[in-house]
C-alpha cells in the first residue's frame, strides 16, 4: 500500500495535491511520502517481532538525508557500500552500532572511517579484503568485526543485471573456501569473526530461492561452530520484490518471508541481520513529468515528456516495468502509445504501447515506483541537470533536494591553465 491516490479526480500524496507542487517546484521531479516509508519500514519490521533480529536499510536504494532521517526516526540500522553512504547515515542519526559496511571494493581510507565511527561490522567479501581490514585495523590498534559473504550459488531468478548469489557473480566468497576464510580469521590478530552474511539478489519475487540460499548458510553455521568458530548472527541481506506492474502479480508479504525465515532458521540461536531497500523506498516515491509533445510515425504514438532516462535509468537499464499515470483523471477510450524521454538515446524510453489516458501539452503523469534506484542513480547526461526531490508529509511538502542549476553543473568544470598563458 502507498498514500498516492486520487482525491475528486486529482492525484496527491498523502494530503497534497501532486499539481500543486509541480505548479511551485516545476518538473520533472521526485516525490516522497513520509506515511509510506513509515508504513513499509513497520510492516517488514513487524515480520520479525519476538526475533533477535536488526533491520539495516540499504541506503544506496534512496540516499536522501529525509528518506534517512524518517527511517532512523523508526529505528532502522543501515547497510552501507561507501564512505558517503556512511556518512550520509550517520548525519541522518542512525547510530553507528547499527551500520554495516557491504561492498566487494572497500578502499583501506573508506575502512579507516568506518573503525573509526564504530560501526557494527564489516561484510567481507575477498581473502585480500580481509587481509585490508587487519592491516588498517592494526594501525589504528582496534579490532574489527567482520561477517563473511559467502556466495551460496543460488539462482535467484530475477533480471541478471541484479542477480549476486551466483557463482559467476562477483559478490561474496566462493561457498567452497569458506572453512579457510574462518580458519584464517582465527589466525589474524584484528578482526573477530561474528557472523556469516548472504544476499542473493534483489527484486526477488519468489520465496523458494531464498529458502534454499538461507537452509545453505544455517547447515555452515552449524559445521563453523563444530569446528570452534563462535558465529552469534547470520546477516541475510535483502532482495525482497516489490509489484511494479498493476497485472496482478503480487510478491510475497513480509509476513510471508518472516515466517519462511523462522522456519528455515529453527532454533539455530543466532541473531539476524536484515537489509530491505526496494521494499521500503521503492513505492514509497514517485517521478513527476510533463508532457511535452505528441507525435506519431506509421507505425508509433508517441507521447514526450520532460524527465529522461538520466532522471530514471531503471527502464534503459533493466528493461523495467514503471506503472505511468495521469496526474488529472481523463475521460474517454484509452489509447496506446510509447513514453519518450528528450535525451539522444533510442532506449529513452519509459514504457513501449502502454495503454493511457489521452493526454495533451502540459498535462502531468506520475510514474510509480520510482522511490528506489531512481535519484541515487540519476545522472547529468546532456548536460541535464539533477532533479529536486521533494517529501510529502501529511498536509506539508519541503523540497528535501533542490534543483541543480544549469551553472552549478557547468561550474563543476575548470579550465586548465593553458588557456590563460
Amino acid at each position: 500500500m502507498d498514500h498516492f491516490q486520487y482525491i475528486d479526480g486529482q492525484l496527491h500524496a498523502e494530503g497534497v495535491s501532486i499539481a500543486e507542487i509541480a505548479h511551485e517546484v516545476g518538473t520533472p521531479f521526485y516525490l516522497y511520502s513520509t506515511a509510506t516509508l513509515e508504513r513499509h519500514f513497520k510492516v517488514f519490521s513487524n515480520a520479525f517481532e519476538g526475533i533477535d533480529a536488526l533491520v539495516c536499510y540499504a541506503v544506496k536504494a534512496n540516499s536522501n538525508q529525509a528518506v534517512l532521517k524518517t527511517l532512523a526516526n523508526q529505528g532502522a540500522g543501515a547497510d552501507v557500500v561507501s564512505e558517503g553512504e556512511l556518512m550520509r547515515a550517520l548525519k541522518a542519526g542512525i547510530p553507528a552500532n547499527k551500520i554495516v559496511f557491504a561492498g566487494v571494493g572497500k578502499t583501506k581510507g573508506e575502512i579507516a572511517a568506518a573503525l573509526k565511527a564504530g560501526i557494527k561490522q564489516f561484510n567481507i567479501e575477498s581473502e585480500a579484503e580481509l587481509e585490508a581490514i587487519n592491516e588498517v585495523a592494526a594501525s589504528q590498534e582496534m579490532i574489527a568485526p567482520v561477517s563473511v559473504r559467502v556466495n551460496p550459488d543460488v539462482d535467484a531468478k530475477t533480471h541478471a543485471k541484479i542477480s549476486t548469489g551466483k557463482s559467476e557473480n562477483k559478490f561474496g566468497i566462493p561457498w567452497n573456501r569458506t572453512n579457510s576464510v574462518y580458519d584464517r580469521i582465527n589466525k589474524l590478530g584484528n578482526v573477530r569473526g561474528v557472523g556469516v552474511d548472504l544476499h542473493i539478489g534483489s527484486q526477488l519475487t519468489e520465496l523458494e530461492p531464498f529458502q534454499a540460499a538461507f537452509g545453505k548458510v544455517v547447515a555452515l553455521v552449524q559445521r563453523l561452530r563444530a569446528k570452534g568458530h563462535d558465529i552469534s548472527h547470520i546477516d541475510l541481506g535483502g532482495g525482497l520484490g516489490i509489484p511494479y506492474e498493476a497485472d496482478g502479480t503480487v510478491p510475497p508479504s513480509p509476513g510471508a518471508y518472516g515466517a519462511m525465515v523462522r522456519g528455515v532458521l529453527g532454533d539455530i540461536d543466532c541473531s539476524i541481520i536484515l537489509e530491505p531497500g526496494r521494499l521500503i523506498a521503492g513505492n514509497a516515491g514517485i517521478l513527476v513529468s510533463e508532457m511535452l509533445y505528441e507525435k506519431t510515425s506509421e507505425t508509433r504514438r508517441f507521447y514526450i515528456i520532460d524527465a529522461a532516462m538520466n532522471d530514471l535509468l531503471r527502464p534503459a537499464m533493466y528493461d523495467a516495468h514503471h506503472e505511468i499515470i495521469p496526474v488529472a483523471q481523463k475521460a474517454g477510450d484509452k489509447i496506446s502509445v510509447d513514453f519518450a524521454g528528450p535525451v539522444c538515446e533510442s532506449s529513452d524510453v519509459f514504457a513501449k504501447n502502454r495503454e493511457t489516458d489521452k493526454l495533451s501539452a502540459g498535462d502531468l503523469v506520475a510514474i510509480k515506483s520510482a522511490g528506489a534506484y531512481g535519484a541515487v542513480m540519476a545522472s547529468t547526461y546532456n548536460s541535464r541537470p539533477l532533479v529536486p526531490e521533494v517529501m510529502v508529509s501529511g498536509e506539508h511538502f519541503a523540497v528535501v533536494r533542490k534543483r541543480q542549476s544549469l551553472e552549478e553543473l557547468i561550474s563543476m568544470d575548470t579550465l586548465p591553465d593553458w588557456f590563460f598563458d
